[in-house]
């Protein structure tokens, strides 16, 4: 498999990407090859000829929303941990034992 490098890369734009790839819970080269595969797949898309197009490099989906979302959307269901239950070893014990 070729290997791609880019060099002389400015501090800002490789601070950009690794924020990009942490948002994206990937590592700075899977983050690389997620973007290298999606605009190989959109080229591929306006030019049938190439025949080529990644299942990774599809549009996102419509319902797809950051984790910052999400993480917001858990916190006002469930402002606080629940406190005072059964710890989970105790279930597993009560349930072992009944058997």
């Amino acid at each position: 498999m070729p290997n791609l490098s880019i060099k002389d890369v400015p501090e800002s734009i490789a601070a950009a990407l690794r924020q990009r790839a942490a948002r994206h819970h990937r590592s700075l080269q899977g983050e690389l090859m997620a973007i290298v595969e999606r605009a190989a797949a959109e080229e591929a898309a306006a030019s049938p000829a190439l025949g080529w197009a990644s299942p990774a490099a599809r549009a996102p989906r419509p319902d797809a929303r950051p984790i910052e979302q999400i993480a917001r959307e858990h916190l006002a269901r469930r402002p606080k941990p629940v406190r005072g239950g059964p710890r989970a070893a105790e279930l597993l014990r009560a349930e072992r034992s009944g058997r």
